[in-house]
């Protein structure tokens, strides 16, 4: 055994045990770099096949209900309340009586102007009978010209008096008739607000309101951005909308169920409104049992467009970094591949991907988190195609 040098003479108190892995070590370093590593084994991943499909396409927007005809039940005549006859909150029908006021004063105006209108006919008669007795003899020359003239102009005042007492009756059997306050529409009333022995004037004539429940309104705002983008989808092909632009309206209840009657788009507001940023949209749905009622905050849910052609995707298999959204593809020699996307509108587990996917792509669904470009994968599952759901994109508003 050769001496050894004076530099790695180990300590007479130490084993030669102890120190045999750092000769290794020492050994292995003087001979160069140590062997390579093993290759990784290729990652587990699920796939999908891309495929483009016509997608049915809505919009759900928070809306409110409105009465088609809000009908304030005013008193049309001065004089005292005497009675509330219908019940406060009740559907009420056409025609159905809602307030009845004090009848004696407008009655007695009504038969004064009743024995006006006989006197005036009584005196009519007289200028009548007059007149045919005056024109005989003005043709005989026994009585002027002037007694004609005369005769002539009190049967015609005579006939404007009887024709002024007719006007004045019929108004004072108005005013008696508005005495008696009705519905003049079937709906839903609303609390009186005057009380029973009150005056009313014109200063407290609002009695209550009646409010149509059949049709209802329901009505919805676009903001201006969201139109603009529908019109970009539209001219680019990436929307399609009915011929007429009537999207249909399915009304969401509070409770989250489905209101038996769809609507129709029946009016958008040409007007932008400066203060909320958005165009009023409004839509009419049958309430034939009246169980929406008017002010009721609900979700309008718009239908009819589709997005033809569309690629859709699980929300998630795209992922997000500070470069906008991606996702990971396995290319046909068995590799991951980064691929930048541009995502549209996404509604329970699906995005529209408006670029970056082509039909025939291998999409991963799963195990994407621990990818790397280039990395080997092996599929362990693959979905039959990227299917949409129930997709969801901003359907137009209205007939514009």
């Amino acid at each position: 055994m050769l001496p050894a040098h004076p530099r790695f003479r180990l300590p007479a108190s130490l084993s030669a045990s102890r120190w045999a892995p750092l000769i290794v070590a020492v050994a292995m370093a003087g001979c160069g770099k140590p062997p390579d590593k093993p290759p990784p084994a290729p990652l587990d991943v699920t796939t999908v096949t891309i495929r483009t499909h016509d997608v049915p396409v809505s919009r759900v927007y928070v809306a409110q209900t409105q009465s088609s005809q809000a009908v304030n039940i005013q008193a049309r005549v001065s004089g005292f309340l005497d009675k509330r006859v219908y019940t406060e909150g009740a559907v009420v029908k056409a025609g159905q009586v809602l307030f009845r006021m004090d009848p004696k004063p407008f009655q007695a105006q009504v038969d004064g102007a009743r024995a006006a209108l006989q006197r005036n006919e009584a005196a009519l008669q007289v200028a009548n009978a007059n007149l045919n007795r005056t024109k005989p003899l003005a043709a005989k020359n026994a009585l002027s010209q002037k007694d004609l003239d005369n005769a002539q102009g009190q049967y015609e005042q005579s006939q404007a008096a009887v024709a002024e007492s007719k006007a004045q009756l019929q108004t004072a059997q108005l005013n008696l008739s508005y005495t008696v306050i009705r519905s003049p529409v079937n709906g839903v009333s609303s609390y009186a607000q005057v009380a029973d022995g009150s005056y009313v004037n014109a200063q407290n004539s609002q009695l209550t309101t009646v409010s149509v429940l059949n049709p209802m309104w329901v009505n919805f705002s676009l903001s201006e951005n969201e139109y603009q983008r529908i019109e970009n989808d539209v001219k680019a092909g990436r929307l399609r909308l009915p011929p007429d632009r009537r999207m249909i309206v399915e009304i969401e209840q509070v409770d989250g169920s489905v209101f038996p009657f769809q609507g129709r788009i029946t009016f958008a507001d040409p007007s932008y409104n400066p203060q909320t940023g958005t165009f009023l949209i409004r839509a009419t749905v049958d309430n034939p049992k009246g169980l929406l009622r008017p002010n009721q905050f609900v979700r309008a849910r718009l239908k009819g467009g589709a997005r033809p052609g569309a690629i859709t995707v699980p929300q998630r298999a795209v992922q997000q970094s500070g470069q906008g959204h991606f996702v990971w593809l396995v290319d046909r020699e068995g590799k991951a591949e980064l691929r930048p996307v541009v995502v549209g509108d996404w509604q329970d587990d699906s995005w529209f991907i408006d670029e970056g996917l082509h039909a025939g792509d291998q999409l991963v669904v799963d195990g994407a988190q621990r990818l790397s470009s280039g990395a080997k994968v092996t599929v362990t599952s693959r979905d039959a195609a990227a299917t949409p759901a129930a997709a969801s994109a901003p359907a137009a508003a209205a007939s514009r």
